[in-house]
């Protein structure tokens, strides 16, 4: 348990993301105080609701997110006193303030149709909207939470989401040979027919893992623009090597789904296969799974080297008949996903750059 916990909270990700809360709820309580306290604005409510809506992983997606909210919030309220204008405090008033709102904040360069019709709805319903000046009011505490937001993420430790990107690809290799090691365990128990599907399942699995780093890979290039940390320009050239670490992980997963499809649909079971194949081949698939796992780029190659000697010794003695085809599909199979790992297991884990203590540079997960 507490190996665990240490790991967790060694963990990029769960620090990202608690940083990413503690700033979102700092962003909306300074917004309410200032609102508050310093402007005195009535009903406030909508300034720390504007700067929660407003923080977002990235710098860059910060100031995008905050142009569409400053848009979205001024078209709600402007919805909302004409909606109150034509027909009073009434629920027909109401709704068409969220049709609006709707059809509204869905045009192209705003594309917030729910927070345009949403402020329309609450400045409608708070039963202010008529007052004087309570319009200004409610686009001067919009702004200020908007504005909080910004800040607090432009200065507050500006996020950088490369190391989340880094960490989701270790974790993908991980049970990649993870999977690999339980399907040579099956093969030896001589259960495979009934593991088949559990196999396919993981690497459906390890699918969405791999379409999961690529958004964080994105978000992780995206976190360097406009962001002001000296560090930017070494950590984002870090991140553009992750693209052929994940290309090559798809590539090794789409291997492992066929070479466990091949065997799912074989017409004899792996227990009966020729044990000029069988053997060696079990045993090259167990040393992958274990090279994979603890990121041995010599154990993946010296794996290769053994599959090759046994693809040329097998087609030398003739080991032919109506199985041929398919210990031929299985021997591609593996030999891609060597392929496609080594590359992978030499750059295990990923690591991007960090300042040191005491002012160098080092490298760091």
């Amino acid at each position: 348990m507490q190996a665990q916990i240490g790991q967790r909270l060694r963990d990029p990700i769960t620090w990202a993301e608690a940083s990413q809360l503690a700033k979102t709820v700092g962003a909306a309580v300074v917004a309410w105080v200032l609102a508050v306290h310093v402007f005195h604005l009535s009903q406030a409510f909508m300034a720390p609701w504007a700067a929660l809506l407003t923080v977002h992983a990235t710098v860059f997606g910060t100031v995008q997110r905050g142009a569409q909210q400053a848009g979205a919030s001024v078209l709600g309220v402007l919805i909302a006193s004409g909606a109150w204008a034509l027909f009073g405090a009434t629920a027909f008033a109401l709704g068409a303030a969220v049709l609006v709102g709707m059809l509204a904040g869905a045009a192209p360069g705003l594309r917030a149709p729910v927070t345009t019709a949403t402020t329309a709805v609450v400045v409608l319903t708070t039963g202010f909207v008529g007052q004087s000046g309570m319009l200004a009011d409610r686009l001067i505490d919009t702004g200020i939470g908007i504005a909080v937001g910004l800040l607090v993420n432009l200065l507050v430790w500006p996020p950088l989401r490369d190391r989340a990107a880094a960490r989701h690809i270790d974790v993908i290799d991980d049970r990649l040979g993870e999977l690999l090691s339980a399907i040579a365990a099956a093969l030896r128990d001589d259960c495979a027919t009934e593991a088949a599907d559990d196999w396919l399942a993981r690497t459906d699995r390890l699918d969405n893992d791999i379409n999961r780093a690529w958004h964080v890979l994105e978000e992780a290039r995206q976190s360097g623009r406009l962001n002001p940390r000296r560090a930017v320009p070494e950590r984002m050239r870090a991140a553009e090597e992750m693209t052929q670490i994940i290309n090559r992980l798809a590539q090794a997963v789409a291997e492992t789904r066929s070479l466990a499809r091949t065997i799912r649909v074989a017409s004899i079971a792996p227990e009966q296969w020729n044990p000029e194949f069988r053997e060696p081949w079990l045993g090259l698939l167990e040393c992958a799974g274990a090279a994979i796992e603890n990121d041995d780029a010599d154990g993946l190659r010296s794996a290769r080297a053994e599959l090759t000697h046994l693809s040329d010794r097998l087609a030398t003695e003739q080991l032919h008949g109506g199985l041929w085809p398919m210990f031929g599909a299985l021997l591609v199979n593996l030999r891609n996903v060597l392929d496609a790992l080594d590359v992978v297991a030499e750059a295990q884990p990923v690591r991007v750059p960090a300042p040191a203590l005491g002012g160098g540079r080092r490298p760091r997960g």
